[in-house]
């Protein structure tokens, strides 16, 4: 599913590669988001004499004086004015700067530099730019013949050579060349080492990062020590020492006590090698003295507990909740998969910059050039999902030719309907939005009245907790046949977002990225449609099932989706006038999500007053 999101919002100008945890299948409580921007216009060479492509910028890597795992990346040539804005001019070279180049991505969203990565405020999501080099470097080159053992496979080397190395925009700490250094990063060949793991050997490295966050660095004299890098590094080397055959699911514990015995080794004698570097040391500076000493003690006591140190991480603690699940039926499990999916950031698609105007052709060719139909599913969904982002780019406004008029209704239309294959609703709601911008408002009520027949008992929410009534539904051999694709189509109720869009109705003033449970949207949208046809009691029939809709909590998942659920019908008070019952609406609104920054009751009550 990562795959596919990265193939199909990538363009000419720029790669996205979904890494970190999550980009390698697991999905840990507070991880964050991590994307990698890969700028396609500019390459890395090793040697300033490789055949350089006259429209794309190139640098060469300057080794000399940089730790292993780092390089100075030095300009040969450009086309572009705006490259030499990002380097640092040095006796007449041009060097890219770090700094520079995390700076100029920073926006309003996205303010927050740690590391080689941009920010959310929220810490959702990361992003590091990068830049690429097809080649694979000299200095890992002796990765390749290393092994013996069956681990890596021939085939999964030769794709991690063939797609070369990232560079990343940080520099060694405290490095006096620290803001024009740059980390070599094999990000996506160790994605590719990971997804050729045995089951047994992504446990324990599942179960030695929440060892790691849960345990380990809740000691606050342990906190910065220890990172997942290392951890994932300490079993590269684990996996290609030990023969495959050992990786089974009965010798799980043995193999988790040895990569436990092989962090304490690493950690007593000061010494992590890169796993495709060697002479990096990434313990080199980070691991001495005091904190060694800390460090070591606390490892040494979980040691002592054996495996069952595990269990000191709330996570996996009540093994009497484990057992009761491993005994419940099939259709149970099923339905708790489920449940952590929809939960799951797979089907997000909010942190994209952009929406490239070429995704529906780029999307529709993937659709049909495909022979997999699972893969084919994935595709329509993102598609589908992306088509919900880039409505901006569906014109509204008249033309003077009633052929451009009809070319263009005609395209937005087949926009919409394709943004309807990704859940139940959400996409008919924007259809029902775009002939009410249009002030077709009649169709836009059969639309509707179409999707409030939608909004049954059994229907699931992003971000719900699954009830008796879906527990009960998963025991249907017609669901536990649907794909996760299938599920969401069926039965999904997605939320409603306006990202600058042109079909946002104009009495819906709000920020950015705020979501609307869509069952409020639909009441909402049908009130509005209403009041300008000047259907009195029908207007108020609209109210209050809206009204009713946000006090039972129906189909509203969150308790701060009932709090914007509340500004939604305080704005519709407004539109009537009544200025007393839109106060008290906000007011309900700021008791349920009592944050300034991001709930604009507070902002509406202090203009009202």
């Amino acid at each position: 599913m990562n795959t596919v999101r990265d193939n199909l919002q990538s363009n000419k100008t720029f790669s996205f590669i979904t890494s970190g945890s999550f980009g390698e299948g697991l999905e840990m409580r507070g991880s964050d988001l991590d994307i990698m921007v890969v700028r396609k216009q500019i390459e890395v060479f090793e040697d300033k004499h490789m055949y350089l492509n006259a429209d794309k910028t190139h640098f060469t890597m300057e080794l000399g004086d940089t730790q292993p795992g780092f390089t100075k990346l030095l300009l040969e040539h450009s086309n572009d004015p705006g490259i030499r804005k990002v380097c640092v001019e040095i006796g007449g070279d041009f060097y890219l700067s770090n700094l520079l180049v995390k700076k100029g991505v920073t926006k309003d969203r996205y303010s927050i530099v740690h590391g080689p990565c941009v920010s959310d405020e929220d810490g959702f999501y990361d992003f590091a730019c990068c830049v690429h080099s097809k080649l694979w470097i000299p200095q890992a080159k002796q990765w390749i013949t290393r092994s013996n053992n069956a681990w890596p496979t021939f085939d999964v080397k030769q794709a991690i050579v063939k797609h070369g190395v990232l560079f990343v925009p940080v520099g060694v700490k405290g490095s006096t060349q620290e803001e024009l250094e740059w980390r070599i990063s094999f990000s996506v060949g160790e994605k590719l080492l990971i997804n050729s793991f045995t089951h047994t050997q992504l446990l324990c490295y599942a179960l030695m990062k929440i060892l790691l966050k849960d345990v380990i660095a809740v000691d606050a004299d342990c906190k910065e020590l220890l990172c997942s890098y290392f951890m994932k590094t300490i079993l590269f080397w684990i996996c290609e020492e030990l023969p495959l055959s050992l990786w089974k699911p009965e010798n799980l514990i043995s193999c988790y006590m040895k990569y436990f015995r092989r962090l304490i080794y690493c950690v007593e004698y000061n010494v992590c090698a890169h796993y495709f570097i060697p002479e990096n040391n990434l313990f080199e500076n980070k691991i001495h003295g005091k904190a060694q000493e800390t460090l070591l003690n606390k490892l040494y006591i979980l040691k002592s507990y054996g495996w069952q140190c595990i269990l000191l991480s709330d996570q996996i603690s009540n093994l009497n909740a484990l057992a009761s699940d491993i005994n419940k039926e099939t259709s149970h499990l099923y339905a708790k998969s489920v449940e952590s999916l929809l939960n799951s950031q797979l089907f997000d698609c909010d942190f994209l910059p952009s929406i490239p105007s070429s995704l529906l052709e780029k999307g529709i060719y993937k659709v049909l050039s495909t022979k997999s139909s699972k893969i084919i599913s994935l595709y329509t969904y993102y598609l589908s999902k992306f088509c919900c982002n880039s409505n901006r780019f569906l014109p509204l406004e008249d033309m003077s030719c009633n052929k451009s008029i009809y070319k263009k209704h005609n395209t937005s239309i087949s926009t919409l309907l394709l943004n309807t294959r990704h859940d139940a609703v959400s996409g008919w709601l924007m259809l029902a939005s775009y002939f009410y911008k249009r002030k077709q408002y009649n169709t836009a009520l059969h639309i509707i009245q179409y999707s409030l027949l939608k909004f049954t008992p059994e229907k699931l929410n992003i971000l719900m907790q699954f009830s008796d009534i879906h527990y009960e539904l998963f025991k249907s051999r017609l669901l536990r046949n649907m794909t996760i694709v299938q599920l969401c189509k069926f039965l999904l109720l997605g939320l409603v977002s306006f990202n600058n869009s042109t079909l946002q109705p104009d009495e819906l003033q709000m920020k950015e990225h705020i979501l609307i449970p869509s069952i409020v949207y639909a009441h909402f949208l049908c009130f509005l449609c209403h009041y300008h046809l000047k259907n009195s009691r029908q207007c108020w029939d609209s109210l209050r099932d809206l009204q009713l809709t946000i006090e039972q909590t129906y189909l509203i998942a969150t308790r701060a989706l009932k709090g914007f659920s509340y500004n939604i019908l305080g704005t519709c008070f407004q539109i009537l006038g009544d200025i007393e019952a839109a106060k008290q609406v906000f007011m309900h609104s700021i008791e349920l999500f009592p944050d300034q920054m991001e709930n604009e009751a507070f902002q509406k009550l202090s203009l009202m007053s």
